[in-house]
């Protein structure tokens, strides 16, 4: 796909990641055991590995929602690691988490505008319509239901949402935990695509998945973790046939 001029300017505010040597978990139980990695501006990469690998533990701690022992987060080079979940996002980082965490009483519109409420700043009625906007480009079947409440829709239309309400704030990283978890194949392969063309457009991605195939479609590196530790990294294109995934996978 070409590059539009609004496609630079995303590119040129998107931010990097680089995490090393990153040690975390939850209180007594160390999950993550000296993980690193990066994440270029403008990249979309996957973190793969079964459940219990660490995937989780490793977003959330770069999120600031688990207790980091030592290590590092970078974000455009600047230190994140004691950075609270919603400093993070007023700074513009975007965070999908696992189970999406939507309002369930609240409507399509009013989860969203919620994430623009919380936002610093003034955000004026024609701001907000353009962000609405592109988020409807991506997902128009979101626009169709507006004033129903987010508890009463489909797995996969929440799972919509829960992206959408991400995007509204137009981040420059967007940090997604298990997408495709209950998804049809048919809204896998919707959600993913919407992935890879916000990454066309020059948002930064890092998303963390079990679902090998959907992710390194999209992705163009990814990093597998097993027992808490990176056990394995390269272009995606070469993950689904490598024994060693299937390996990680298999526990051996």
């Amino acid at each position: 796909m070409p590059t539009s001029a609004s496609s630079k300017s995303a590119a040129a505010s998107s931010s990097s990641l680089v995490v090393t040597d990153l040690v975390a978990g939850y209180g007594q139980v160390q999950v993550l055991r000296g993980v690193s990695m990066q994440v270029a501006a403008g990249e979309l990469v996957s973190v793969l590995g079964p459940n219990g690998a660490g995937k989780s533990t490793l977003l959330k701690a770069i999120m600031g929602a688990a207790d980091v022992v030592s290590g590092d987060v970078l974000i455009d080079g600047e230190p994140r690691r004691r950075t609270k979940t919603h400093q993070l996002v007023r700074s513009g980082v975007g965070i999908v988490p696992e189970g999406r965490a939507l309002v369930p009483d609240l409507t399509v519109e009013e989860n969203l505008r919620l994430q623009l409420d919380a936002l610093p700043g003034r955000r004026t009625a024609s701001d907000a319509a353009a962000a609405f906007a592109e988020t409807f480009e991506l997902f128009p079947r979101l626009a169709e239901r507006l004033t129903q409440l987010a508890g009463s829709m489909s797995g996969g239309e929440q799972q919509m949402l829960a992206i959408a309400r991400a995007l509204v704030a137009r981040p420059r990283l967007l940090l997604l935990d298990e997408p495709s978890l209950g998804l049809a194949p048919r809204l896998i392969a919707q959600v993913f695509e919407a992935l890879a063309e916000v990454n066309r457009r020059g948002l930064t991605v890092l998303v963390a998945e079990q679902n090998v195939a959907a992710a390194t479609r999209v992705s163009s590196r990814s990093y597998v973790l097993s027992g808490g530790r990176v056990v394995l990294e390269g272009d995606s294109s070469e993950m689904n046939d490598a024994e060693s995934i299937r390996s990680a996978f298999l526990g051996s």
